[in-house]
């Protein structure tokens, strides 16, 4: 496992790197193609975003890996990961090194090319079982999860709608902690369109789309609410002093911590861009959504986190989870139905940072817990839970 972190890990799969994130595809058909199955790339979605200029554009995504085994078993269950990282080809993070003699530091060695690891293994160990054939699985290793899966979101719903259980495999915390509910996440962009003058001679004929993005930036973090978390990231726009601007785009993070609160923050937004349009002489048009449902700590989830716990327990691995505020493709899986633990992976920290590290010792350690949870649920079959998908 540790020789497969540091192959992957040399090559950059920062998420807009698709050259670098071929590579490493092309890696991981090679590694998983022993335990058998329907491996395919699977092309992303289209996406689009909005440029710096406020216009509409297509914006590329890397492949999916996707391996069927034994889809006609009675239980199935789907394992996700993802091979992109949030370093780009040019960040100066890009290589390996040694910390102490069981912490390794490199860019996506917990988050999450030691995930896959832990994952290919349990799943060989389970492959090797007298119980595999009671089990078909599914796997999705997308490469545009750090930024929201916009390219692979069909891809893993239409998968975890066919089965009864997820796995996925996001790094624990250092400690061993898993995360337990998550609050939802919305990317949104705001291009604003006003009228252009002389800032000396005619101010009054301008229409300023940068104060109109200013006053809509303040007034969606004004929303802020202990259900819901407003993050107005950057602004877009401007040009010489004597011009008054014409356009501006403005970009925010929401974070609702429940579906009533997802509903609310897409209310309120329509309402601001109403409020601010009309005051300012302006034109606002919203790109976005909430790409990631929030993920209660519900009935249906919490009997598979017992049953984590008590295989953790089978091997002498304390098991406990806490909330988080973070998100990932667990929030979208959890959205289908599907009762999944998604931080199955190494324990690692200071991820998304030049100090990301991987717990090394903790490989083999995650490896048996999944393989057991596999064992498991084949023996004793899994029930899968219904809940109402949110509107898209």
């Amino acid at each position: 496992m540790l020789a497969q972190v540091e192959d992957w890990a040399a090559i950059n799969s920062g998420s807009r790197n698709l050259n670098g994130l071929a590579a490493v595809a092309d890696r991981l058909v090679a590694a998983f193609a022993p335990l058998g199955g329907t491996a395919t790339l699977r092309g992303p979605a289209a996406v689009t975003a909005i440029d710096a200029t406020g216009a509409e554009v297509p914006l590329a995504h890397g492949r999916s890996l996707h391996i069927v085994r034994r889809p006609d078993a009675p239980v199935r269950v789907l394992l996700t990961g993802h091979m992109d990282t949030v370093f780009a080809a040019d960040h100066p993070f890009q290589a390996c090194r040694w910390l102490d003699a069981d912490t390794l530091n490199g860019p996506g060695t917990a988050d999450m090319k030691g995930g896959i690891a832990v994952m290919l293994a349990a799943l060989t160990a389970f492959e090797a079982s007298p119980l595999a054939d009671r089990l078909g699985w599914e796997i999705v290793i997308n490469s545009d999860e750090e930024v929201s899966s916009p390219g692979s979101a069909p891809l893993l719903v239409e998968a975890a709608r066919r089965c009864h259980l997820g796995l996925t495999y996001e790094p624990a915390l250092p400690d061993g902690t898993l995360a337990g509910a998550r609050k939802g996440s919305g990317n949104f962009s705001a291009a604003v369109t006003g009228r252009s003058a002389h800032a000396g001679r005619e101010p009054e004929k301008g229409r300023n789309a940068l104060l109109a993005a200013a006053d809509l930036a303040l007034r969606l973090k004004a929303l802020t609410a202990a259900d819901l978390s407003i993050n107005p990231a950057k602004i877009d726009g401007g040009g010489p002093n004597n011009i008054v601007p014409d356009s501006a785009v403005l970009r925010w993070n929401m974070r609702p911590s429940t579906l009533a609160a997802q509903a609310r923050a897409d209310a309120a937004i329509a309402a601001l861009v109403g409020e601010v349009s009309a005051l300012h002489e302006v034109a606002i048009h919203v790109h976005g959504r909430f790409a990631r449902p929030p993920k209660p700590m519900d009935a249906n989830q919490q009997r598979l986190f017992d049953l984590v716990k008590d295989c953790g327990a089978a091997i002498g691995l304390p098991i406990g989870w806490r909330d988080t505020g973070g998100v990932c493709d667990g929030n979208n899986l959890a959205a289908t139905g599907l009762a999944v633990v998604d931080t199955l992976g190494p324990r690692g920290g200071a991820i998304h940072s030049v100090d990301e590290f991987l717990c090394v010792d903790s490989l083999e350690e995650r490896a048996k817990l999944s393989a057991l949870i596999l064992c498991r649920v084949a023996q004793h079959g899994w029930t899968r839970g219904c809940v109402a998908e949110p509107k898209p």
